[in-house]
């Protein structure tokens, strides 16, 4: 069964080196796609080295295109359903998600169509943040729980693995979200699509290096959004998206 990672950069010199190696060391099979959102440090030519010296590793870089993180993650996963991959993870770069959990995952993956790396079930925690960061972001989960009818302990979670299957269901071509609020949005349409969704506990540990990319524009952005999803109108078609295989899509 064929697997692809994709991490999205943006100013990750300091650990994209270390997580391809960390990766492989738990799933050595596995293919790395690196999705760089036009750094301005060396992460694009530090993947492009890696990449080079690693039939494994893949970078495609946005370089001249307007920063969107949920962008990065739609070009990936794009090419990955392109080149017949049979299960998908997402994960950043910063060791935020430890790729310890990854064989975890998969192994769920078997019986469910997505499978969550979640903070806030039992077993699962938050590590080195400060107590107005936890608060904040067990409040912005019970939000988005609520507002978006999700039935998720963590809806913002960024660790997530999908069958193939599960997100060729969903159209990627009407993710209107740019920021954050595409993890909820992703989450959103997984749900009316009737995926079976398994949250799997995580410790998530605060990155060691570089700059944490929130703030309260993207917080903002995904408090509002979480309300137009609450009355947005969906049905199904058939999916449009570039180079993947047609089967039933959630779209507008």
């Amino acid at each position: 069964m064929k697997t692809t990672i994709i991490i999205p950069t943006y100013n990750e010199a300091e650990n994209i080196e270390p997580i391809m190696q960390e990766i492989f060391k738990y799933l050595p099979d596995a293919n790395i796609l690196i999705i760089d959102d036009d750094s301005t440090d060396d992460t694009g030519k530090i993947a492009t080295l890696l990449s080079q010296a690693n039939h494994k590793i893949r970078f495609i870089s946005r370089k001249g295109k307007a920063r969107s993180f949920a962008q990065s993650y739609i070009e990936g996963f794009k090419e990955a359903l392109k080149n017949n991959t049979d299960y998908i993870i997402q994960m950043d770069a910063d060791f935020s998600h430890d790729p310890k959990y990854l064989p975890e995952m998969l192994e769920k993956l078997k019986n469910h169509d997505v499978v969550i790396g979640s903070r806030y079930i039992r077993g699962g925690k938050v590590e080195n943040w400060p107590f107005w960061r936890r608060f904040l972001s067990h409040a912005s989960n019970i939000y988005a729980r609520l507002v978006v009818i999700l039935p998720l302990a963590d809806p913002t979670a960024g660790f997530i693995g999908w069958k193939r299957e599960s997100l060729e269901k969903i159209n990627l071509d009407k993710i209107s979200s740019s920021g954050y609020a595409f993890l909820i949005e992703m989450k959103f349409y997984a749900h009316k699509s009737g995926l079976k969704m398994k949250e799997v506990p995580i410790i998530f540990a605060d990155r060691k290096f570089g700059a944490s990319k929130m703030n309260k524009k993207l917080i903002l952005e995904a408090a509002l959004f979480c309300w137009k999803l609450r009355f947005k109108k969906i049905k199904n078609q058939p999916l449009k998206c570039h180079d993947c295989t047609p089967k039933n899509a959630v779209t507008k």
